[in-house]
């Protein structure tokens, strides 16, 4: 039972920070002109060559060092930003005529007005998807908590199933 809790908590917590990350960011690069956009955003995208496990270990460190480790924040907080998802909502809103942005801006409304009350409910099709996959890319996640918990009562489901696959095989050794 601890660990769907654990699991639950973790994937919808993910989930929020990503929305929060991703709309905000990817609204920025698409419809926000400052210095060095296009330069940025091709940085954040080849991040997406660089493989999880290249990351794994200085990522690691970095958890140990400023105390998180077997803590809901490791768990958490390196995954509320998502490239994937960032690129999915910056073309979305990028594909969105001028004339919307024209007239909420005649409206009065600024940025973060325009973004939710014009932006968010015309993005529901690519908020569904990117909430789908983060919560299921967090609920499936198995090398990350197996490196940044050890006690038994931060671990997530999928730690705990294999838990019981090890402990409960009838292989003769």
């Amino acid at each position: 039972g601890r660990y769907f809790v654990n699991t639950t908590f973790i994937a919808v917590m993910v989930v929020i920070g990503m929305l929060f990350t991703s709309v905000l960011a990817a609204y920025a690069f698409a419809r926000m002109e400052f210095w060095g956009k296009n330069a940025i955003f091709a940085l954040f995208l080849a991040t997406m060559m660089i493989p999880f496990e290249t990351t794994l270990i200085p990522n690691y460190i970095i958890v140990t060092k400023i105390g998180w480790y077997n803590n809901y924040l490791a768990l958490i907080v390196p995954w509320i930003a998502s490239v994937v998802n960032i690129c999915l909502l910056r073309q979305f809103f990028a594909s969105i005529p001028q004339e919307l942005y024209d007239a909420a801006s005649l409206d009065g409304c600024g940025h973060l007005r325009t973004l939710w009350s014009v932006m968010l409910p015309l993005a529901r099709a690519p908020l569904a998807a990117t909430v789908i996959f983060s919560f299921l890319g967090s609920w499936n996640s198995l090398l990350w908590p197996l490196m940044v918990t050890g006690k038994e009562s931060m671990r997530p489901i999928q730690l705990g199933l294999s838990a019981f696959v090890n402990t409960n095989s009838n292989e003769p050794q």
